[in-house]
C-alpha cells in the first residue's frame, strides 16, 4: 500500500484550525505519553467517538507515523518527530504572542501624587512612562506596595486589567538634497518643529543632526533611530525623524511591518524668495517678471 503524505504540521496556532491537524497531534501525543492497548481511551481523552479515534490512526498509519505494535498503538520514528516538531513551532509561536501581549503581574511606576501603602491606584502611560495615581477606577488597576511621595517610584502589584495604549506617531520630515543649508528650509524646519508634539526628535545622518543643532532645539536621537522611534510608538510617544530625501528608503525599510495610520513623512519643499528689483528696473516691470515667474 502506497504511503500517504503526512497531515499537514501546524506551524503556529492559526495552522490547528485545519481539519484533522489539532486531532493528528493530540492523538500522537497520547500515543507517545502512554501506553494504549484500546482505542477507547484515546477517544475518552480526545472526546472522540471510538470510530472516530480509528479513523484518525488509519490515517496516521497509512503516513507512516504510527503503529500497532505488540497489542499497543506507538508512534513510529517518523510519527516522534513529526510530534516534536509540531509542538516546537507551536512553543515558539506561542511565546512570541505572549511576548506581544506584555502580561505583568507586577510593575514600578511614577507616582502621581501622595499614595499611602496598601492603596488602591490606576495605572496610564504618561510621556512613555507608567504613571500611579490613587483609586481603582481606572482600566488598569493596582495595589501599592508602600507609600510614594509625588514623582517617586512605587511598586504596584497585584495588577489587573488591560492598560490602554495608543501608539505614538512617527512623523518623518524628508529634506530635498542640496536644501538642507538653505535659509527657506531652515525657516520652514523651524515652523514644523514649533508645532510638533512632545516627544523624541532623531535625526538621520550628519546634515539633520547639524541642522537642528543650529535650530538650538532639545536634545537629538543620533543612533539607531528606526529601533529608537519605533519602541517609543509603542509605548505612545510621538516622534519627530529629520533627514535627507536620500537617506528615507533606507529609513523606511527599517521600519517595516509599521501601520501607515501611525506613520507620516512630509517632504520639505521650501519655496524660494522673489528675486529682489534692481535698482534701475520700474515697479511695473518687478510685476510683469513676477507674473513670468509663476
Amino acid at each position: 500500500m502506497a504511503r500517504e503524505n503526512p497531515p499537514g504540521r501546524p506551524q503556529n496556532l492559526a495552522d490547528l484550525r485545519r481539519a484533522g491537524s489539532a486531532t493528528a497531534l493530540l492523538f500522537l501525543y497520547e500515543c507517545t505519553t502512554e501506553e494504549r492497548g484500546t482505542l477507547q481511551p484515546i477517544a475518552d481523552r480526545l472526546g472522540l467517538t471510538v470510530q472516530a479515534a480509528s479513523h484518525i490512526f488509519r490515517q496516521l498509519r497509512r503516513a507512516g507515523l504510527v503503529e500497532l505494535r505488540a497489542s499497543v498503538y506507538r508512534p513510529t520514528v517518523a510519527g516522534v518527530a513529526w510530534l516534536h516538531g509540531a509542538l516546537g513551532s507551536l512553543e515558539q509561536d506561542l511565546a512570541e504572542r505572549l511576548a506581544t501581549l506584555r502580561v505583568f503581574r507586577r510593575a514600578r511606576a511614577l507616582a502621581a501624587s501622595p499614595v499611602a501603602a496598601g492603596a488602591a491606584v490606576s495605572l496610564e502611560m504618561k510621556e512613555g512612562w507608567l504613571v500611579a495615581r490613587p483609586g481603582g477606577s481606572g482600566p488598569s488597576r493596582g495595589r501599592a506596595v508602600g507609600p510614594a511621595r509625588a514623582g517617586e517610584v512605587l511598586e504596584v502589584v497585584e495588577l489587573d486589567g488591560i492598560l490602554p495604549i495608543v501608539p505614538g506617531r512617527i512623523r518623518v520630515l524628508s529634506i530635498p538634497e542640496g536644501e538642507f543649508s538653505s535659509a527657506a528650509t531652515v525657516a520652514q524646519l523651524r515652523s514644523r518643529l514649533e508645532l510638533a508634539p512632545p516627544g523624541l526628535l532623531a535625526a538621520v545622518g550628519l546634515e539633520a543632526w547639524q541642522l537642528l543643532q543650529t535650530l538650538g532645539h532639545r536634545p537629538v536621537v543620533r543612533f539607531g533611530v528606526g529601533a529608537v522611534v519605533l519602541e517609543a510608538s509603542q509605548l505612545g510617544v510621538d516622534s519627530t525623524v529629520v533627514l535627507l530625501e536620500a537617506e528615507l528608503p533606507r529609513f523606511l525599510a527599517s521600519l517595516a511591518g509599521t501601520p501607515p495610520t501611525h506613520l507620516v513623512v512630509e517632504r520639505l519643499s521650501p519655496e524660494r524668495p522673489p528675486r529682489a528689483a534692481s535698482r534701475s528696473e520700474s515697479p511695473g516691470a518687478t510685476r510683469r517678471r513676477a507674473r513670468r515667474d509663476r
